[in-house]
């Protein structure tokens, strides 16, 4: 490679697939770049999550907060009926049992999945939309006290994160075919997608977990343009970065 690292800079859209880390596919692009060229990512993806995962390269990092900042969209499976530990399919599947909380003190008695409709779900989702207050997961890579709350809850911690105000622009439920839930949803920086569905399915008195994650857009990027990881070269590389503005 001719380039050096000094003259690199752009945003690269990557289409990430699951199972590896958003860290392990910046390595990936790290070896086909000059020694020394920095290399950051715009907002993390969950090992089992797929889509668009934007790097910055080279002078391109300085802008890693603005691009962090812009509206992302999702495309989302919700399995209503039940939950995991971790919110996601990265953990053994529970039934749910209902708990009172300042939350869901509005949620209706404990029911069945197959008892829901799609205009209930639709309702539920909907509820969500707007500026709220949304309490992470407790499996995240939040700190607490400069550890990961993640990491405190496997030493056997007992975490509970305090709610912060999210921004879900739009949401809109695809398709309804119990207990899974299609969905779409538009929102701001930090906004959890498991919570999401999560607090849906405690809404809904069911439960409920996420079960497939796709990122397909960040501010003007979309996954549809993106690269795979596994057809990266030096070459297509190159040419496929785009400029960085402030």
């Amino acid at each position: 490679m001719n380039e050096p690292a000094t003259q690199l800079s752009g945003l690269l859209a990557i289409d990430k697939p699951a199972g590896i880390t958003s860290a392990r596919a910046v390595e990936r692009v790290k070896r086909l770049l000059p020694r020394g060229t920095k290399v950051g990512h715009a907002g993390t993806l969950d090992s089992f999550a797929t889509g668009l995962l934007v790097l910055l390269i080279g002078k391109a990092t300085r802008q890693c907060e603005a691009v962090m900042g812009q509206r992302k969209t999702y495309e989302a499976t919700i399995k209503l009926g039940a939950i995991t530990e971790t919110d996601d399919p990265e953990s053994a599947e529970q039934p749910f049992v209902p708990r009172e909380t300042p939350a869901t003190q509005h949620a209706v008695p404990a029911r069945r999945a197959d008892d829901l409709s799609f205009d209930e779900v639709d309702r539920g989702l909907q509820t969500f939309v707007g500026e709220i207050m949304q309490r992470p997961p407790a499996y995240s890579a939040l700190k607490v006290q400069g550890v990961r709350a993640a990491d405190r809850v496997r030493a056997g911690e007992s975490i509970a994160l305090a709610p912060r105000p999210v921004t879900v622009y739009a949401a809109r439920l695809v398709a309804w075919d119990a207990p899974l839930a299609r969905v779409v949803i538009d929102c701001g920086r930090g906004t959890y997608i498991r919570a999401i569905a999560r607090d849906l399915g405690e809404l809904l008195g069911v439960g409920g977990f996420l079960t497939e994650l796709r990122r397909t857009r960040t501010g003007s990027m979309e996954v549809s343009a993106a690269l795979r990881l596994d057809a990266l070269s030096r070459d297509n590389l190159i040419v496929s970065l785009q400029p960085a503005t402030a």
